[in-house]
């Protein structure tokens, strides 16, 4: 279990960090800045302190703890509600794991709970303990940063998985396998689970650039048109991949199904060659008396000369037709 508590005074400057004790410091104080950072704390003491503490609306606190819930924001009368999805400690690259990362912002408190590790507080955490000015700018440009952190951990994965893409294609034309068309499978799954996160967000930070909302200054509008515009480029970018993952797909199954054919026209043309071969040599191999041919001193040349103009004249009829080799011209 995690909490932590930042509190900033104006009045000295100073950021302190503590735990739950600070809360009431804050109270105290006319002008002072309180984060609140949960994780793994239990459901009954994060309502008490939420509602209690910060009046927050009931059902944004029953969305922050449900385990999965679609990205989005709701505006109240003294504070917003940002639910999003972030990437957990140990995502690098596109096998990825989520967690949500909720925040409460108000005009002096923000609250964010987390249901796991995430990098993109911590960082943030550390910047503003370091430097006071972070959190002297206000509640909500607290936010807005752990926002733009939460959506930057997206766009390298996407175009660290370009390159691989690029090598895809060049592996897939030279020696197709069914490893190459696995790994594109699960690529594509993952694309398609990104995208839709993307999506969501898109639609969060469209609605936040352009609404009024009470608790987020209208100073911050630029700020907030900056991270819509690089979710909006890594959406196009989760589209365009999962696009090109799909056209790979086609291509190696296309692929696949020429080098079938391949295989079924040779076989289709050893079997036509063949056949009339075995029928002439079932028809000479029966024990009969009175086979026709059978006692005349050249019968056995005449049969293999007959098989002979027959499997040469299958192949030269089926070359003059472009069935095998070069066509011929006319």
């Amino acid at each position: 279990m995690t909490m932590r508590t930042m509190l900033f005074q104006p009045a000295t400057g100073e950021s302190t960090v503590g735990d739950e004790t600070a809360i009431e410091r804050w109270k105290a104080s006319a002008d002072a800045i309180l984060w609140l950072d949960l994780q793994d704390v239990p459901a009954a003491t994060e309502r008490r302190l939420m509602t209690e503490t910060f009046g927050l609306h009931p059902l944004a606190i029953q969305d922050a703890q449900r385990e999965r819930h679609p990205p989005k924001y709701e505006a109240f009368k003294d504070h917003v509600f940002i639910l999003m999805k972030g990437l957990d400690g140990e995502s690098r690259d596109l096998d990825f794991g989520t967690i949500q990362i909720a925040m409460f912002v108000g005009h002096r408190f923000l609250v964010t709970r987390h249901s796991g590790d995430s990098s993109s507080t911590d960082r943030v955490w550390a910047e503003a303990l370091a430097s006071p000015g972070l959190i002297a700018a206000g509640a909500d440009a607290l936010a807005v940063r752990l926002s733009r952190f939460i959506v930057d951990r997206y766009l390298p994965i996407l175009l660290a998985l370009e390159s691989r893409l690029d090598e895809l294609e060049e592996e897939m034309i030279a020696r197709p396998t069914d490893t190459l068309l696995a790994e594109l499978v699960g690529h594509k799954a993952q694309l398609k689970k990104l995208r839709r996160l993307l999506t969501y967000h898109v639609r969060l930070f469209d609605g936040l650039r352009t609404a009024s909302v009470p608790a987020i200054r209208d100073g911050l509008r630029h700020e907030l048109q900056d991270v819509y515009e690089h979710l909006e480029r890594s959406s196009s970018l989760a589209a365009l991949y999962y696009e090109l993952a799909s056209d790979l797909m086609d291509g190696y199954i296309t692929m696949a199904s020429h080098r079938l054919n391949q295989i079924v026209k040779i076989l289709t043309i050893v079997t036509t060659v063949f056949v009339p071969l075995s029928f002439i040599a079932g028809v000479y191999g029966m024990n009969f008396d009175y086979i026709p041919e059978l006692h005349l001193p050249y019968g056995y040349f005449v049969a293999l000369f007959l098989m002979i103009s027959t499997a040469v004249g299958a192949l030269v009829l089926m070359y003059r037709k472009g069935w095998i080799g070069e066509p011929r011209r006319r």
